[in-house]
């Protein structure tokens, strides 16, 4: 058998049919949702935009060479791609967090209100949408409070500056999450949709078919959440006056990133903008509003590779953590007199 002969029969199937699998189904459903989305913001701020109708311009737009080249860029990639280590890591604290919290919410329902006597059975479509929204609802909610005690607790947020040091953003600016961050982000999302999905075990709906009208509602949330790759890009989108009432436009999102002081602390939301309304973190920036990406006083510049990103958020707590047993143990020491 030849080398052609083997590669024809051996690795040129084994590809097809890897390739079969990514774009069939749920799998292939969601790629294609993935890039439709981005196509969509892609055209729009396109369109809205000063740049040249042309190919070159529309090539400039979407992949603008002085965001390519930035060394911010270039650490995203290589964070990025560092990242896939880590991920195995990033399951077990969700569930860990989800499977307690919800046991919990069951057990606290239980002796305060009686053990069920019913067991537990199917959602019908309908309480399975009103499940999907309130499980929604719980996870936003829980990413928003976590995002707000990164920006109030200095421990944390010596952590979340590895996010905001990008200066420049390209997508899998997403991921520019130090691995501990992520580990306790991932512990903290499971508790409020853990005790949401408990109270709803509690009352005999068990959603064990997670579909709706024949989707995943998995897919559902991921559909939502990949707006989260383009609000990490320069694509100032918009949702317009009053989805952006509602939903936390890219463009909102951007203004977190912005160095400006008057940015500073706004616009925690993932999805919703509703939270930032209700508990006053929200700045609406001006139409078409440009920001200068990364940390206060220049900070930023020191992570700008992929050793420092890992390593200098634990430098920094340490010595938060030394600076801090420092001032108490000098506050217990009682001043003496001749």
């Amino acid at each position: 058998m030849s080398i052609h002969d083997a590669l024809s029969g051996g690795f040129w199937a084994w590809l097809l049919n890897e390739a079969r699998f990514h774009i069939s189904g749920t799998n292939g459903l969601m790629i294609l949702t993935f890039w439709g989305v981005l196509a969509f913001a892609v055209v729009l701020t396109y369109l809205r935009s000063s740049a040249p109708r042309s190919f070159h311009g529309l090539l400039a737009h979407v992949l603008p060479p002085e965001t390519l080249r930035h060394p911010s860029a270039r650490a995203d990639l290589l964070f990025w791609l560092s990242r896939r280590i880590f991920m195995p890591l990033l399951v077990l604290p969700t569930a860990l967090s989800t499977v307690t919290a919800g046991h919990t919410a069951y057990s606290l329902l239980g002796y305060f209100v009686g053990v069920p006597q019913h067991a537990p059975g199917q959602l019908t479509p309908w309480l399975l949408v009103a499940f999907t929204v309130t499980m929604f609802l719980a996870y936003d909610l829980s990413y928003y409070t976590y995002h707000l005690l990164q920006h109030r607790v200095p421990i944390l947020w010596e952590l979340h500056k590895v996010h905001h040091s990008a200066e420049v953003m390209v997508g899998v600016t997403k991921d520019r999450v130090h691995p501990l961050d992520e580990i306790m982000n991932r512990w903290w999302d499971g508790i409020i949709p853990g005790f949401t999905y408990g109270i709803w075990l509690y009352f005999a709906f068990d959603p064990v078919e997670l579909t709706i009208f024949g989707l995943n509602v998995y897919f559902l949330r991921n559909t939502v959440l990949m707006m989260d790759f383009v609000r990490h890009t320069h694509l100032k989108l918009s949702y317009g006056r009053w989805l952006n009432y509602v939903l936390l436009c890219p463009h909102y999102h951007q203004l977190h990133h912005s160095v400006a002081r008057h940015h500073w602390d706004k616009n925690f939301g993932l999805t919703l903008s509703i939270w930032d309304r209700m508990f006053g973190t929200l700045v609406v920036p001006a139409p078409d509003e440009d920001f200068a990406f990364g940390l206060p006083e220049g900070e930023a510049g020191e992570y700008q590779s992929l050793v420092r990103l890992h390593i200098l958020p634990l430098k920094k707590i340490a010595r938060l953590i030394r600076r801090r047993s420092q001032q108490r143990a000098g506050g217990l020491l009682v001043p003496t007199t001749d």
